[in-house]
């Protein structure tokens, strides 16, 4: 019989009282949409995605209710919601609707969305789903917790480098 080896790791402790200097913010992304808004929340380190979920309603006062409950629910503190631009970068007919949108946000959660580019999130969505072999009808049921959950890993990978 081998040996068995123990794996020691040391963890940075603070004293009572004392705050680290930057804790991880819980951030949420929104992929909001006509039926369907996808939304993903960071875990409790800030680098992943951890939670995701679709509230599936035409009507933003639902869409709004979901996203107070939510934000209240996992302490959310940051919120970056995808915003549609056209492929050259200009703003399309639906950025004056998705700005109108978040502003409602804000007043509901008391927190200002970062408007994220969302160019290709959803094709990319697709994609994946499509590669892990889910079916249209089971994509459709997850693509916008995909699309929502590629918005935040574009912002926690843009956080990390202005971090650096």
């Amino acid at each position: 019989m081998g040996r068995r080896r123990t794996l020691i790791m040391q963890v940075p402790c603070r004293r009572r009282g004392e705050k680290e200097s930057e804790e991880p913010l819980r951030i949420m992304a929104i992929d909001y949409g006509d039926a369907h808004t996808g939304i993903a929340v960071s875990d409790a380190t800030g680098f992943l995605a951890g939670y995701t979920t679709t509230i599936n309603s035409r009507k933003a006062e639902v869409v709004l209710e979901e996203l107070v409950r939510l934000v209240r629910e996992h302490g959310v503190e940051e919120l970056v919601m995808g915003y549609p631009k056209n492929m050259d970068g200009t703003e399309g007919p639906r950025a004056e609707l998705y700005r109108t949108f978040a502003q409602q946000v804000e007043e509901k959660t008391g927190l200002k969305p970062v408007l994220w580019d969302e160019r290709r999130t959803t094709v990319d969505a697709h994609r994946i789903l499509f590669e892990a072999g889910k079916n249209a009808k089971k994509r459709k049921k997850t693509v916008d917790a995909v699309a929502a959950t590629l918005i935040l890993e574009g912002y926690l990978d843009f956080k990390r480098i202005q971090k650096n």
